[in-house]
């Protein structure tokens, strides 16, 4: 089967590798559609994100789906069944996977993080508990991108987003696209949105933002406070990871109100006035990748409430990843997709 390899920064490689065997708990999937994600981009980049380092030739992507070509002896899933892939397996035995939040196991198999390999492959072996079936009416392509309507899924749970709700989301990316999406099916009646591209603010926009905020220009703080009466936002999401858009969080809430954090700031360490945060006693979130929203996701997928594949640019076929890579890298990108 062919697979894409990231040797070093810059370096993206197809070779064959051998088909996997699936465990007795396991599926034999046939990929067919791969989201590329910011932490693909950046493990191309630079090589590395954080603490986690590619030391060794790596499969990156982790927003997959595909069709069963095999099945372990121990599941219930039959060959030909369409599943997307929940990218994270947890050990099942610590406490914080007793407690259900298995999101923040530390010994978490995640695709794509090094040292597991990721889902740019014609075939992966992945266990059956984190397989979903898609019905008829939710594509391969929805299926994959359950991934990033998952980490909106999660953030609007952790604010805690609800009918009549106004809603601040930083950061026009696919997971400040998807979170926009998820805010309004959850009932929040008001929802704006602020980025630095144009071009990403219009697709915000043509996607049903109540309000776009380009910041280049824009005091967002006082954007906010002229659409909501000075009173501020009910809730803040902020998935852009950008300095200034963390720091603003905390001014353009009202009191008492809540911010969930999803993007990670290039320095770990962003200044915040806790002062404003005790005064106006906010509920402050983080918001790490998710748990038990692809059933969710799903759901709504079939539903016809929410739209994924709005939110992509192009494809490409996977023998052309490194070009794909290169368009991912342009600021007016927002999801490109790989098929098999």
């Amino acid at each position: 089967m062919q697979v894409a390899v990231l040797d070093e920064p810059g370096t993206l490689r197809v070779e064959e590798r051998k088909r996997p065997e699936p465990e007795p708990d396991e599926l034999l999937v046939n990929i067919r559609e791969i989201g590329i994600c910011g932490s693909d981009v950046h493990y191309y980049e630079h090589g590395k994100i954080g603490d986690y380092v590619v030391e060794s030739p790596l499969v990156l992507g982790h927003e997959s789906a595909g069709e069963v070509a095999a099945v372990g002896e121990s599941t219930d899933f039959e060959p030909g069944e369409r599943v997307a892939l929940e990218p994270g397996v947890p050990c099942r035995r610590c406490e914080h996977c007793k407690r259900g939040e298995y999101n923040l196991c530390p010994d978490v198999t995640f695709m794509a993080t090094p040292p597991d390999n990721g889902a740019f492959a014609e075939f992966v072996a992945w266990p059956a508990d984190f397989a979903y079936r898609l019905p008829d009416s939710v594509s391969l392509r929805e299926g994959a991108l359950c991934e990033p309507l998952s980490v909106g899924i999660h953030a609007a749970r952790r604010g805690n987003v609800g009918v009549g709700d106004s809603v601040l989301i930083t950061g026009c990316g696919p997971i400040g696209l998807l979170a926009m999406e998820v805010v309004r099916a959850a009932g929040a009646t008001e929802v704006f949105i602020s980025d630095v591209v144009p071009e990403k603010l219009q697709v915000a926009e043509s996607r049903g933002a109540d309000a776009t905020f380009d910041v280049r220009g824009t005091d967002l703080i006082d954007a906010v406070a002229e659409h909501t009466d000075g009173e501020g936002v009910d809730i803040v999401i902020e998935a852009s990871g950008s300095e200034p858009a963390i720091r603003s969080t905390i001014d353009a809430v009202r009191r008492g109100g809540t911010v969930v954090l999803i993007g990670l700031a290039q320095d770990a360490e962003v200044p915040l006035d806790t002062g404003k945060i005790i005064d106006n006693e906010l509920d402050m979130f983080g918001s790490f990748r998710y748990r038990n929203t692809y059933r969710a996701a799903v759901e709504l997928l079939a539903d016809g409430i929410v739209d994924v594949e709005g939110i992509v640019d192009f494809e490409r076929a996977l023998e052309d990843i490194g070009v794909a890579f290169e368009r991912a890298r342009e600021a007016t990108t927002v999801k490109g997709m790989i098929t098999t």
